[in-house]
């Protein structure tokens, strides 16, 4: 099982939030992602939710290609 500490990759506003909550939320819930870069995603992607962009296949594409990786550490 995968452990995430909330307090590192959420705004403030979102670490006491449910799972289905957050995974609902807009992506500037996620920390370093301001409400611009959620339009821009919106407007690029069509990804609008915390959810939008973990489907979003190139996020996978990219996630896969570095999971192959051996080199990194």
């Amino acid at each position: 099982m995968t452990t995430i500490d909330l307090d590192k990759v959420l705004d403030k506003a979102w670490t006491d939030k449910s799972l289905p909550e957050i995974l609902a939320a807009p992506v500037a819930a996620l920390k370093g992602v301001s409400d611009r870069d959620g339009e821009l995603l919106d407007e690029a992607f069509g990804v609008k939710t915390v959810a939008d962009l973990a489907d979003l296949k190139y996020v996978r594409w990219a996630q896969a290609l570095a999971a192959l990786d051996t080199t990194a550490e």
